[in-house]
């Protein structure tokens, strides 16, 4: 794939972008469980990205990285998928392989469609969509640490055994 021309952006936009940069090539060294993982938990919060919002920033990345504007679509994908959560969306991050030529790759899509990828067959693996913002969450179960213990079925509980020369009240004889 060629990389698209890359415009300029403003010194004052960069930061949020370096930032979602940075931490894509952090997650982008974790195995692909942790990555899924990690992304669930960014998009918390989040309403559906549209694809102008999802193009902004992939280009906005694609600006700031070189890295990010060629072969690197892990961190293209995962920075965009980053720098939408900043701005208050969340497009579909997918992973997965395309057909033609054949290779792993990583996208972000909005409303269905691929953002700015060339036509081609995708077939995702991994996807981390935007929560339904409609969509009613259970309460988590209780932890088993946190839960009440186990009853004790009839049996009396016993205390333990007092220190040798202890009469029973915390004092030692002849005290």
């Amino acid at each position: 794939m060629t990389p698209a021309p890359r415009t300029r952006l403003p010194w004052w936009r960069r930061p949020p972008v370096l930032a979602a940069v940075g931490a894509a090539h952090l997650i982008g060294r974790l195995p692909p469980a942790r990555i899924r993982a990690v992304l669930e938990l960014a998009r918390r919060g989040a309403a559906p990205a549209t694809a102008e919002q999802a193009k902004a920033a992939r280009d906005a990345v694609m600006a700031v990285s070189l890295s990010c504007a060629g072969e690197g679509c892990l961190p293209r994908s995962i920075a965009t998928a980053l720098l939408c959560r900043l701005r208050g969306s969340w497009p579909t991050w997918c992973a997965g392989v395309r057909v033609h030529p054949f290779a792993a790759h990583a996208w972000v899509e909005a409303g269905n469609r691929p953002i700015d990828e060339p036509p081609a067959s995708y077939h995702r693996t991994i996807v981390v969509p935007p929560l339904d913002p409609h969509r009613t969450v259970a309460p988590l179960p209780s932890h088993p640490r946190t839960a009440d213990p186990p009853p004790d079925h009839g049996r009396a509980a016993v205390p333990p055994p007092s220190p040798p020369g202890d009469d029973g009240v915390g004092r030692r004889a002849g005290s």
